[in-house]
């Protein structure tokens, strides 16, 4: 009787043990939110990298109208999906995570793909003129106006084909740059000059990646924003749309950041 009591009270400890106490935790969902004048096509490499690594992963299609908008039509994404999440921005997309990231205590991680980090109260518009550099100048936008619920007119802002592959993409082939010009998903002019609300970068660990040659947000305005946002850094020889041009290095940078989490 004796040793049936001890098996049965070594098989209890097992059980109640750290290793048997519950199911493991779940892996981190990666959200993907691109940028201006870009669509989710460009995480591509990004996305299938993550599944082959066992994460699920998702692209969402930024609106584009507006940060407050467009960070509450993420942040209601991110409201449906259970678990951590790893949110990862380009260029514009970065001041919609940041807002849109804000009380949600499941996202765990952001990661910055030479992307605006702006603090609150600070529009994208007033980070675009903090550093000489930048091909997206006035002459470079094309303005389309077009009609608002309200009856009222907005401007959707385009760029050029003349400057799209020097300013957006000069290290992808031209064939690529052509159809990503003809496809280009155009930034409402309202959201230049929208002050960003409440910022989450303050309270999630960030991770930032400086794209060195990037003609659109220019390197030094990027590094100044990494090191506000106390992000770790990693820089890469690269166009403003790194994701696409050096998948590898953004991959490894996200598995850094998810790794530090998981």
């Amino acid at each position: 009787m004796s040793k049936l009591i001890l098996v049965i009270a070594l098989l209890g400890a097992l059980l109640t043990s750290p290793a048997h106490a519950g199911a493991p935790e779940p892996r981190p969902t990666i959200v993907f939110v691109h940028g201006a004048w870009a669509d989710s096509s460009g995480w591509s490499a990004e996305l299938q990298s993550m599944r082959e690594e066992g994460y699920d992963a998702i692209a969402v299609a930024n609106p584009l109208r507006g940060l407050t908008s467009d960070a509450a039509y993420v942040r209601s994404v991110l409201e449906t999906i259970e678990g951590p999440i790893v949110l990862v921005a380009h260029s514009y997309g970065g001041a919609v995570i940041s807002a849109a990231a804000t009380g949600l205590p499941n996202v765990e991680a952001l990661v910055y793909v030479a992307a605006f980090v702006p603090d609150e109260g600070e529009p994208v518009g007033l980070l675009t003129q903090l550093n000489p550099g930048s091909l997206v100048t006035e002459d470079a936008l094309q303005a389309r106006p077009y009609p608002l619920p309200d009856g009222g007119t907005g401007v959707d802002l385009y760029l050029r084909p003349g400057i799209f592959r020097e300013a957006f993409a000069q290290d992808l082939p031209k064939r690529t740059t052509r159809l990503m010009w003809a496809t280009q998903r155009p930034l409402a002019a309202a959201a230049f000059g929208e002050p960003a609300g409440a910022v989450a970068w303050p309270t999630i660990p960030s991770w930032y990646l400086i794209a060195t040659q990037d003609h659109t947000i220019p390197p030094k305005t990027q590094a100044y924003m990494a090191e506000r946002a106390g992000s770790t850094v990693v820089r890469v020889k690269a166009s403003h749309v790194a994701m696409q041009s050096r998948p590898g290095a953004t991959t490894k940078l996200i598995l850094a950041a998810v790794h530090a989490v998981d």
